[in-house]
C-alpha cells in the first residue's frame, strides 16, 4: 500500500502544502513538520522544498525572509489571492473524484462477483 500511497499523494500534494499555508504562513520544515503532524509521515522534507520553490516559481505563494538564530534567515511563505484560487480549483477536483471513486467503489461492492463460481 505504501507505494500507492506515494504515488497518489504525488499528485495531490501541491495542494496539500497549499491548503497547510491558507491557516497561516509557514517555513519549509515547519510545513513538513505540520504535514508529519496530519498522518504524512513519510513526506520528504526535500520533496516539500522543491515543491515550495515550484509555487513560488508559479506566483501561487508570497515569500518574506525572517531573521532566524541559527544561521541564514529563513523563507517563510504565505498564500497569495493566486494560491487561494488555485487551493479553491484543487478542492473543487478532489470533491469531484472523490465523489467519482467513491461511486465507483460502492457499484463495484454492490455487485455479484462473476467469478465467484469458477474457483
Amino acid at each position: 500500500m505504501a507505494k500507492q500511497m506515494t504515488e497518489m499523494l504525488k499528485g495531490t500534494l501541491e495542494g496539500v502544502v497549499l491548503a497547510t499555508l491558507a491557516s497561516r504562513p509557514a517555513y519549509g520544515y515547519e510545513i513538513t513538520a505540520r504535514l508529519r503532524d496530519q498522518g504524512f509521515s513519510d513526506i520528504v522534507e526535500g520533496t516539500v522544498y522543491a515543491l515550495l520553490l515550484r509555487i513560488e516559481q508559479r506566483g501561487l505563494v508570497d515569500v518574506t525572509k525572517v531573521a532566524s538564530e541559527k544561521g541564514p534567515p529563513r523563507k517563510v511563505y504565505s498564500l497569495n489571492a493566486a494560491g487561494r484560487d488555485y487551493l479553491d480549483e484543487f478542492w473543487r477536483s478532489w470533491s469531484f473524484l472523490a465523489e467519482r471513486i467513491e461511486q465507483l467503489h460502492h457499484q463495484i461492492e454492490n455487485t455479484p462477483n462473476t467469478h465467484e463460481g469458477e474457483k
